[in-house]
């Protein structure tokens, strides 16, 4: 019913088109705050620098802020489409339920959140010569204002853009499930690859960044709405964000802990799509009752016959 319900609405497949336009010069408006400071504060050079380097040039926390900005922005863009150019509800972006499911955006959130802070003060007690403590009580209160602020808004934005607006876009022109699966995580994916994360560490780092659109895919399609890939997506983010960065990272925070270690992508890039992100899964599977996974992964939409306003696509 996810997919199926955006017949409702206008669903004609130029009006993704010129969404996605509209929502692209959002995210360019949104970058502009943060170029024009950047070219205020070393000049003209800046273009010529490498990302991480240009990431250096300002104070973290406005660094960080003007970045999120951008996709505050984009999701203002994306919202506007859905809401005057489909005629959609953005409840129906969000979920099939008659109402948005917090509980289950906080359930997500809750998973990831618990399993972060848990792995990342297990890697500091095994191996404390890669870490450093960079807590610094009056910076740290800056970024946790604008992480609690900005980062549900970046994250609600690659989810909506992404598991929400394009997944029902394609399942209405493809008339089926597994495109649209298979098709927004590997853009997903992509999207990362310009981080200076996979400079550092290699193409390798894209099968964790692909790996995780399709669990957050998989998720959107078994619970027929975001609410838990929107809080999961959160959480992951807003607690990494806090506790830990390192030089080499998209976020360059004033976290608690600072990674310098060697990076490298070998099997531990791999863990997490083989072990963990299954167990995610499975939980979520368990607590929400999950069943027919073939056909929700993999099966037709189809437009009910009962719909009484709609367009062909």
């Amino acid at each position: 019913m996810y997919i199926t319900q955006v017949f409702k609405y206008q669903y004609g497949f130029w009006r993704y088109i010129v969404g996605t336009i509209i929502v692209l010069a959002g995210i360019f408006i949104g970058q502009i705050p943060l170029l024009a400071a950047v070219v205020l504060e070393r000049g003209y050079d800046v273009m010529t620098m490498p990302q991480e380097e240009v990431l250096k040039v300002l104070d973290s926390n406005f660094t960080f802020f003007l970045m999120l900005l951008s996709f505050a922005v984009g999701l203002l863009a994306l919202l506007y489409v859905v809401k005057f150019l489909h005629d959609q509800p953005i409840r129906s972006l969000t979920t099939s339920r008659k109402k948005v499911d917090w509980g289950r955006i906080w359930f997500g959130f809750g998973l990831v959140a618990a399993f972060t802070i848990i792995v990342t003060i297990a890697e500091y007690l095994v191996n404390p010569q890669d870490f450093l403590i960079n807590f610094q009580p009056v910076p740290f209160a800056i970024l946790l204002v604008i992480a609690i602020v900005m980062i549900p808004l970046q994250t609600s934005f690659e989810e909506y853009l992404f598991r929400g607006y394009f997944m029902q876009g394609l399942g209405t022109l493809f008339k089926n499930r597994w495109v649209p699966l298979i098709v927004t995580s590997v853009c997903f994916g992509g999207l990362h690859f310009a981080n200076p994360e996979v400079t550092q560490m290699g193409n390798l780092i894209m099968i964790y960044y692909i790996g995780t659109g399709f669990m957050l895919g998989i998720m959107t399609l078994m619970d027929e709405g975001m609410e838990l890939a929107l809080g999961f997506h959160a959480g992951n983010n807003l607690i990494g964000a806090l506790l830990i960065t390192a030089d080499w990272t998209a976020f360059q925070t004033e976290s608690i802990f600072k990674d310098i270690s060697n990076p490298t992508a070998g099997f531990d890039v791999v863990i997490p799509i083989l072990i963990i992100y299954p167990l995610f899964l499975y939980i979520m599977a368990k607590k929400y009752g999950w069943k027919d996974w073939r056909n929700k992964l993999f099966g037709k939409v189809e437009k009910p016959e009962n719909i009484k306003f709609s367009e062909e696509a």
